[in-house]
């Protein structure tokens, strides 16, 4: 079974698709003169900085926690896709440039239906590869491999647009038909490329839980106050793969030690049965006692009584 540890030999499998979509679409564009082609070939070239960084990045991720990062270093994920979002976004740019000068001075393509051929193959590999990536990603919560597929895919669509642009020239003799589809394609992957620096930023800030996986910690912690238990201070984050849950369960004053722990016990078991990678605190209060709710914001509110 495939570990965490394991996840950098996908981030292999991403750079040696990269090296070889380059090749491919580097030859493409070098036949043909396509600044369509030309496009999809930067593309890649930032495929394969982004994946580099993915395999760095990932590399961290995996180390295990220590005296200076005592929570683990799964955030390091977040920093390799906010790179790969930025690197996108840089290639978009450079992308619309060339589309803009071959617009302005259009030129005549060369032998298209090799270049469309060299192309399809690129593509079929990048496809193959986003598919192993999507799946490993969400197997094992890696929003690197994730953000890598994703990008991936964007390439597939990307080249596709382009070889039907190519092929568009080639049967109508329209040139500025080339440039205006890179321009389409710069404009899709600044699209993508915005996604993955937002959710890049929002995974820094710690940002809570998705809905789906909160109304799961609710559900269970529903079912408690149906036996009298009284819960406050629910917080939840996500670091890169692992998941944290903190909460504050009250519970009546009358009931012993052990019986509050094993509440507190079967409690976070059954969120860490819905939550894979997750770490649950809890803190026992009596319900009783008003201090008891002098700590329901982050910053505890020193009572009165």
């Amino acid at each position: 079974m495939t570990s965490r540890q394991s996840l950098t030999r996908y981030a292999w499998l991403s750079i040696a698709a990269a090296v070889a979509t380059i090749s491919l679409k580097g030859s493409a564009y070098a036949l043909t003169g396509s600044v369509g082609l030309l496009s999809d070939a930067v593309e890649s070239l930032v495929n394969l900085a982004a994946a580099v960084v993915a395999l760095a990045m990932l590399t961290v991720a995996a180390r295990p926690p220590d005296d200076e990062h005592q929570h683990g270093h799964d955030k390091a994920e977040y920093f390799a896709s906010g790179v790969e979002g930025t690197l996108i976004l840089l290639a978009a740019i450079g992308i619309a440039a060339a589309a803009v000068s071959r617009l302005i001075h259009p030129r005549a393509l060369e032998q298209a239906g090799l270049g469309i051929a060299i192309a399809s193959v690129g593509s079929a590999i990048n496809f193959a590869v986003a598919r192993v990536l999507f799946d490993i990603g969400r197997r094992f919560d890696s929003i690197t491999l994730e953000s890598d597929a994703r990008h991936l895919m964007t390439d597939v669509w990307t080249s596709l647009g382009v070889v039907v642009g190519v092929a568009g020239v080639a049967l109508t003799g329209w040139e500025r038909l080339d440039p205006i589809v890179a321009l389409v394609v710069a404009v899709n992957i600044i699209v993508t490329g915005q996604r993955l620096v937002r959710r890049s930023v929002l995974g820094l800030l710690d940002t809570a839980l998705p809905v789906r996986e909160g109304e799961a910690v609710n559900r269970i912690i529903a079912a408690y106050r149906a036996q009298g238990v009284e819960f406050h201070a629910i917080r939840s984050r996500q670091a890169g793969a692992r998941r944290f849950v903190s909460m504050h369960v009250l519970v009546p004053g009358e009931w012993s030690v052990h019986r509050g722990h094993q509440l507190l016990e079967q409690l976070e078991r059954e969120i860490r049965g819905v939550l894979p990678n997750c770490s649950v605190l809890t803190h026992l209060e009596p319900l009783e006692d008003p201090v008891s709710f002098d700590d329901i914001a982050l910053d505890r509110q020193e009572g009165t009584s």
